[in-house]
């Protein structure tokens, strides 16, 4: 089912300059870096998450990011990806980031945590120790889509989300491919 996304005009929320959260494989923090310097060659480890939103009818909410994202831009992803900047848990970044790029607020259940890494060509990595969430919400919530992070966003249901990862696992970003195959 795809619906037309309501694309908001809200200010911009993520910045080269923030500082991340380095860490080592166990989640100890290591230092702090801009998002930038994080992101450059093959990467520094840092902290991430990703959230499922589900609606009761058991479908996913998949956003298509943004073509200005300097990495995996137009790539379908998750219903959110992002990083908690210095001083900020998982748990907070990812309630932030959600209403920040979806204008949604609900509930979010911690699933598990995975490390891994991804190139894009010679433009960045990807090298996360990511918290993957999940949230319930109807599929009549009212998305308010952050132009600046979301070009379009669809529901659907996880046999669609199946057949689409088999048939074109390249429109997914690989953090998508990874989390969803647990």
């Amino acid at each position: 089912m795809i619906r037309e996304p309501a694309i908001s005009k809200q200010a911009e929320v993520s910045f080269n300059d923030e500082l991340l959260i380095l860490v080592d494989e166990e989640d100890n923090v290591t230092g702090y870096d801009r998002k930038l310097n994080v992101h450059q060659g093959s990467g520094m480890l840092h902290r991430a998450f990703s959230i499922f939103l589900f609606s009761p009818c058991h479908r996913v909410l998949l956003q298509q990011r943004s073509e200005q994202k300097p990495l995996w831009p137009l790539y379908w992803s998750n219903s959110v990806c992002s990083h908690p900047r210095k001083g900020e848990d998982c748990e907070t970044a990812a309630v932030r980031r959600l209403r920040e790029e979806l204008g949604v607020t609900t509930g979010l259940e911690m699933l598990f945590r995975f490390h891994y890494s991804a190139e894009f060509g010679s433009k960045g990595s990807e090298h996360e120790l990511c918290k993957v969430f999940a949230g319930c919400v109807d599929i009549d919530y009212p998305i308010v889509a952050n132009r600046n992070e979301v070009s379009d966003w669809e529901w659907l249901t996880i046999d669609e989300l199946e057949s689409r990862i088999a048939s074109r696992p390249q429109q997914f970003t690989p953090w998508l491919l990874l989390e969803w195959a647990v």
